[in-house]
């Protein structure tokens, strides 16, 4: 007999079936008991009134792994509506040491480092599966928004030999006895891949050895890059990315509906056009001073409230960041050339995306770096490319664990994070 998986019950009434899972709960009632039984798809009820059975569930604790043979009945108030009765339960390895929580209650009520700590067991928990099977359903439609519009998969180096793009905070490590750093960004590969495909995606993950020890920040955590060649500027790169964001939500909507189920929440519309307002204007917006350089968390929260104010929108463009808080390699806006063609999208209140266009003549480079007093031979590799003639083009990059922290509520980023790395953590 075929294992089929908890989802499927609804279809077997009548029926003899063969599920497997974990015990996820037994209740002991003096006439009869209840095995709950979770595998990868939900929870299945067994009804339990056989002595011999009901003795070998006693014995049975919560996580151990179990095959259920038995007879799919209707229930209206069991799980999906049908249950297993008459069952025969086998274990199928020896009998689990429980964790230090319980997993069948429907909050997880340890804290957060003790999940953690024992992450393995924690993330069973269907409200942190929950949140991982949103983020897999994200990716997908990342990806299959991407490749309908022409876009190539990319897979660029996660080791380098120099610290470049983004200053001093890098992970330094021994290759072959030479100095060598995990990437912060495949930023450079993806632009010289622009002169191989014009558009590029990847997913990877990226590694930053800044200090912050905030519930928004992982030391690696997932990149979705992309960066698309023969833009007119920003605005292009802007309208690719609410695309690809109405694609990412619209797969989480169809392939993780019980997930969303599970968390309770409903996923957020995408306006036609994301409200944009110009750097300058934000500031006014959220009571910041002129001459501030950047926005701080602050500003952002006051920003996602007038625009869910104002607009009903859930997000938010700020356009024409200053150019001293943009990397070199970040086109000006002509008519500005102090402010950038650069942006941010703000997903309620937090930054999620930075993007922009980019420069794309080689002399633009040379003198980009040299207002900057930085030598060109660290970045030889990648500047010596725009030589040999690069399109204008931008691109973007969306923090995925940032993403699903915003999309589900989550306090901290950890939360939604299988294995987090950050200040403290390099374990489990």
């Amino acid at each position: 007999m075929q294992r089929i998986l908890s989802s499927q019950l609804t279809h077997q009434v009548g029926e003899s079936v063969r599920i497997a899972g974990w015990v996820h709960r037994r209740r002991l009632l003096k006439s009869v008991a209840f095995l709950i039984v979770r595998d990868a798809a939900g929870l299945a009820q067994v009804v339990v009134t056989d002595p011999a059975v009901r003795a070998a569930v006693e014995s049975l604790p919560e996580e151990t792994v179990v095959e259920v043979v038995g007879t799919v009945v209707a229930n209206a108030t069991a799980p999906a509506g049908v249950e297993l009765a008459e069952p025969a339960v086998r274990p199928l390895g020896p009998p689990a040491v429980p964790p230090p929580f319980d997993l069948y209650r429907p909050a997880l009520t340890a804290t957060l480092p003790t999940q953690l700590d024992h992450a393995p067991a924690a993330l069973r928990h269907p409200t942190r599966s929950a949140a991982l099977r949103i983020s897999a359903a994200a990716v997908a439609g990342f990806r299959a928004a991407l490749d309908a519009h022409g876009f190539v998969e990319i897979h660029t180096p996660k080791v380098v030999a120099s610290s470049t793009e983004s200053g001093a905070n890098v992970f330094a490590l021994d290759w072959f006895g030479r100095p060598a750093y995990l990437a912060q960004s495949p930023q450079f590969y993806k632009q010289l891949m622009v002169g191989v495909f014009e558009r590029v995606y990847e997913v990877g993950p990226v590694f930053r050895a800044e200090p912050h020890d905030t519930v928004r920040h992982l030391a690696q955590y997932t990149s979705l890059d992309v960066e698309l060649g023969f833009v007119a500027d920003h605005r292009d790169v802007m309208a690719v990315l609410r695309e690809t964001l109405a694609g990412m939500l619209a797969e989480v909507a169809a392939r993780a509906g019980g997930a969303l189920a599970t968390l309770g929440l409903t996923l957020p519309e995408v306006p036609a056009e994301i409200p944009a307002v110009h750097f300058t204007e934000a500031l006014k917006i959220a009571g910041a001073p002129a001459d501030e350089p950047d926005l701080a968390p602050a500003h952002e929260r006051a920003l996602g409230e007038w625009a869910l104010r104002e607009h009903g929108s859930d997000f938010l463009f700020v356009t024409g960041y200053p150019m001293a808080k943009r990397p070199f390699y970040t086109h000006p806006d002509p008519a500005r050339p102090t402010h950038s063609n650069g942006f941010d999208l703000l997903f309620r209140g937090m930054e999620l995306v930075t993007g922009g266009q980019r420069l794309h003549r080689h002399e633009d480079y040379l003198a980009a770096l040299a207002a900057r007093g930085e030598p060109v031979e660290p970045y030889a590799g990648y500047v010596d490319a725009f030589r040999h003639g690069m399109p204008p083009h931008g691109g973007f990059a969306i923090g995925l664990e940032r993403f699903v922290a915003r999309l589900t509520g989550a306090a901290n980023v950890r939360e939604v994070t299988a294995f987090p790395r950050d200040l403290h953590r390099l374990t489990p």
